[in-house]
């Protein structure tokens, strides 16, 4: 296997995804190594917008992926390159490749292709181009471009030669030539395949490291003999690991909930996504589990990268997002709840002050693993009567009288001076004591009263932020149920 030592040369790695859909999860784990890598080397990372495929191409995608690498605040060095601005360069290299006869025109028709293909199928052959147009004469070349037939240009995948290289992952990887295709090089529109994009692109931009994933494994011997046809020196490879599903399949991106802004609308933060996709597929090898964006470029190690898939894990997820959302501040975290609370209760947020909303917010911070949990966990606070069955309140372990109860921590209440949460623990506990009660006998009903809820927080914290007057409209509420 390869190692990666500290380099002296100028490190320069790039993210190139497609505008074909939203960012996904497993390209956002590209960048992150990509970036980190150059980051830890003194290097640049540079991204490149691949739209040469206009079947795929979606409008405002281009757009979304500038947005979401902004979010998670990985900033790329340089203007990005977009291949569709560039196809003049490829065509001129097509022709020099043409011209060393390293590719060659190809004018075969779809429907000739269709039969080739199911040919192949029939005599159980592997589906590739047979070379059919590989050795037509430069006359009869000529004399179909003059007629304006329609062509591709294919690699003229040399014969009887094995093509080797290095993976950082994977290691010493041999291929036959014989096993290559004739790939396409420039369809028929003009606009270059990947293949020929990519190997032209990387070694105009002097990319030195190409972090990609797997995927991308098998293509990289049609790279490597289009390097060497071009006369140009291959970057190191690093071919990363699939992120699974539960399921241990490959996470799609066609699946909403793995793209990138999704996390985001749900209230993921953006340090807390990073943090936790660098641990997919790379392990610090220590305990540690929170890291900076600066942490993570000091420690991550290239040559610690798994070969073996990881399992996306939403409740790790979950737990390291609730981990930075508790290291906000109640302004911070205020501001991102916000959006989430207009969007539940609309023009009913109006009627609480700044200072109530802040409040709720903060009970909740401690227990909140996105943001968007803010809008289920708060319906109580947000609400002018409470709709519950009154079969809830009796605490269900002992026989003891609810009403009785509540009757007598209405009264206390109304006696309550200091209306704050620790003001409200001491009395409570106090009349507790006093009454030979358990804390599960008195402040079950107590707090199912103030929230309507079999589980929420405590009654202390709630009668704190919903005030006095509030608290014992509940409470009276409450009683005329039982």
């Amino acid at each position: 296997m390869k190692r990666i030592t500290h380099t002296t040369i100028e490190v320069r790695t790039r993210m190139a995804p497609s505008p074909t859909g939203m960012l996904h999860i497993g390209g956002l784990r590209t960048a992150l190594y990509n970036y980190l890598f150059a980051k830890q080397n003194g290097g640049d990372f540079l991204l490149r917008i691949e739209d040469t495929d206009r079947t795929r191409f979606v409008p405002g995608a281009t757009e979304k992926i500038y947005e979401m690498l902004a979010w998670v605040k990985l900033k790329f060095d340089d203007e990005p390159i977009v291949q569709s601005k560039r196809l003049e360069i490829y065509q001129k290299y097509a022709q020099q490749l043409i011209d060393g006869g390293h590719a060659y025109y190809c004018f075969c028709t779809p429907e000739e292709l269709t039969k080739m293909r199911e040919e192949q199928e029939k005599k159980k052959l592997p589906p590739r181009y047979d070379g059919r147009c590989r050795n037509i004469t430069q006359n009869e070349v000529a004399s179909r471009l003059k007629s304006n037939k329609s062509y591709v240009l294919r690699l003229k995948t040399p014969k009887n030669q094995t093509v080797e290289f290095d993976d950082v992952v994977y290691g010493k990887i041999k291929v036959n030539s014989n096993d290559i295709d004739d790939q396409v090089l420039l369809k028929s529109d003009g606009f270059p395949t990947y293949h020929l994009a990519v190997i032209i692109d990387d070694h105009e931009m002097k990319i030195t490291h190409i972090m990609r994933g797997e995927e991308w494994l098998p293509s990289t011997p049609k790279h490597i003999l289009l390097y060497e046809a071009l006369g140009w020196q291959s970057p190191v490879y690093c071919h990363l690991p699939n992120i699974l599903g539960a399921n241990k399949k490959k996470l799609s991106k066609r699946t909403g909930d793995v793209s990138v802004e999704d996390f985001k609308n749900k209230g993921y933060l953006p340090e807390a996504l990073i943090n936790y996709i660098a641990l997919l597929g790379w392990n610090p090898g220590t305990e540690q589990e929170i890291f900076s964006l600066d942490q993570l470029i000091k420690q991550f190690d290239i040559n610690k990268l798994h070969k073996s898939g990881a399992i996306f894990d939403i409740k790790k997820l979950n737990d390291i997002n609730g981990q930075y959302i508790r290291k906000l501040s109640k302004q911070k975290i205020t501001e991102m709840c916000l959006p989430y609370l207009v969007e539940t209760y609309g023009d009913a947020l109006q009627n609480y002050s700044d200072e109530y909303i802040a409040s709720v917010v903060a009970l909740e911070q401690e227990r909140l693993k996105k943001l968007s949990d803010i809008t289920s966990s708060t319906k109580l606070f947000f609400t002018n009567e409470l709709d519950y069955d009154a079969k809830l309140l009796p605490w269900k372990k002992t026989p003891t009288n609810a009403k009785e109860t509540l009757l007598s921590a209405q009264t206390v209440l109304m006696s309550v001076k200091k209306w704050t949460k620790e003001g409200l623990e001491e009395t409570l506990t106090d009349f507790i004591f006093h009454n030979k009660l358990t804390h599960g006998e008195a402040l079950w009903p107590l707090r199912v009263a103030l929230s309507g809820q079999e589980n929420s927080p405590g009654p202390f914290e709630i009668a704190a932020v919903l005030g006095k007057e509030e608290s014992l409209k509940r409470v009276r509420a409450a009683i005329d149920k039982l």
